[in-house]
């Protein structure tokens, strides 16, 4: 292995980030790139574009993701696996997930620019629908990779206006023919920014990844009556929005009965008919509740749904709740997660312990392979927004990380 003074090129990868960041550009400085649009192929064709001038051949999935191989000196062996994904929210930032993936390319190139062969192949992965924004649930591609999601049933589902996933995958050109999984996968490593303010308000270069917290998502889908806002005396109303209200502030204690760890948001709120002389007869809401203790994120379901039946049922509601989305909490494996550790020891960086707060692909792929993750500071801990910034040092320090911590697992035999 190199010494501890072999670093990626700092300014390749932050010009990559730029380049591709013009991609979906907004006018508030960020990038709206929604899984299977037209720039979420732009994004992907330009990536794979770059792995192929750094020698790369590629390998496109059934449901879309794309794996760039660097070859080891025994291709036999399984690779070390790194990546993110490059679709993003609506109003999206310049480095959530795309870091990841670049951070991946550099390591590639770096590698090149050195001549040195690993023991094992080396590949950058782009997971497909990371963000769920355009098609839940979130983090789709991975977990239909890792087994958690049948295949077929992620091809049908439908976007808001009732575009087919499968169809549009087809669309855009990235409906690949090599089946999803079943490769064994030695090591994987994914770097991201941190999505939250600890490492920049401790001065801190490095998050440790050790765990994830669990996530359950949910829809729920409040009936009452529709009816004329003058007429219907307040006592006669079945009125789904206040209980949506309702429902909205029941999370929010929820979150709060079980802080400092949890995370209970109601993030989406669709009424019906909508107009301003109606009394609402329908809503659909979501949640989203996090905790890294599987049992705590039970009990939040428990309250929940708790709740959510004596709202309704004291206002003559009818209630339909679905569980769209759920994953435990993951612990990260020991040997990855050293690996980091000395990584970053090595290249002499700041660092800290971290579980995430937020989902990742990393997730996901810990179910079939031995994985960490990487975290690097985020400007405020603002993400999923246009303003979302990191630092060029910050973005340098954690691909040097993934370089070292790649090559420790990429020439184990």
């Amino acid at each position: 292995m190199p010494d501890r003074n072999v670093r990626i090129d700092g300014s390749r990868l932050w010009d990559s980030l730029m380049e591709m960041a013009k991609i979906g550009a907004t006018a508030k400085g960020g990038v709206k790139r929604l899984a299977l649009t037209n720039e979420d192929k732009e994004s992907r064709d330009l990536f794979i574009r770059w792995c192929e001038d750094a020698g790369c051949t590629i390998r496109i999935d059934r449901i879309g993701n794309i794996f760039a191989r660097r070859a080891g000196l025994n291709n036999d062996l399984p690779p070390v696996i790194t990546g993110s994904h490059l679709d993003s929210q609506p109003t999206g930032g310049k480095f959530d997930g795309v870091y990841g993936v670049l951070a991946g390319l550099e390591v590639v190139r770096s590698l090149n620019d050195l001549d040195y062969q690993t023991e094992r192949p080396v590949e950058v992965a782009v997971w497909t629908n990371e963000e769920g924004a355009r098609f839940a649930p979130a983090m789709m591609a991975s977990g239909v990779y890792a087994g958690v999601y049948e295949l077929e049933h992620a091809l049908a589902l439908k976007d808001p206006e009732g575009l087919v996933f499968g169809e549009e995958l087809k669309r855009i050109g990235y409906a690949g023919d090599s089946e999803v999984g079943g490769h064994d996968v030695h090591a994987y490593f994914e770097a991201h920014i941190e999505q939250g303010p600890i490492l920049e308000a401790e001065d801190k270069t490095i998050g440790i990844v050790t765990d994830a917290q669990g996530q359950r998502w949910y829809e729920i889908v409040l009936n009452g009556v529709e009816s004329h806002a003058g007429p219907t005396p307040m006592d006669r109303r079945k009125d789904a929005l206040l209980g949506a209200g309702r429902i909205v502030d029941l999370v929010n204690r929820v979150g709060l009965d079980h802080a400092p760890l949890a995370c209970a948001t109601v993030g989406m709120l669709e009424v019906y008919p909508n107009s301003r002389n109606v009394i609402p007869g329908r809503v659909f809401l979501t949640v989203d509740f996090r905790h890294p203790d599987d049992d705590v994120l039970a009990a939040m379901d428990r309250e929940m749904r708790d709740g959510v039946a004596t709202i309704c049922g004291d206002m003559g509601l009818e209630v339909h709740i679905d569980q769209i989305f759920y994953y435990a909490p993951v612990k990260f494996e020991d040997s990855c997660v050293a690996a980091v550790r000395k990584a970053t020891g090595d290249c002499g960086y700041s660092m800290r312990d971290m579980v995430s707060g937020a989902g990742h692909d990393a997730c996901y792929v810990a179910e079939i392979a031995p994985t960490s993750m990487i975290f690097i500071p985020c400007v405020d801990g603002i993400s999923h927004n246009e303003i979302e910034d990191a630092k060029p040092e910050w973005i340098t320090a954690g691909a040097d990380v993934l370089l070292h911590a790649i090559l420790a697992k990429a020439n184990e035999i």
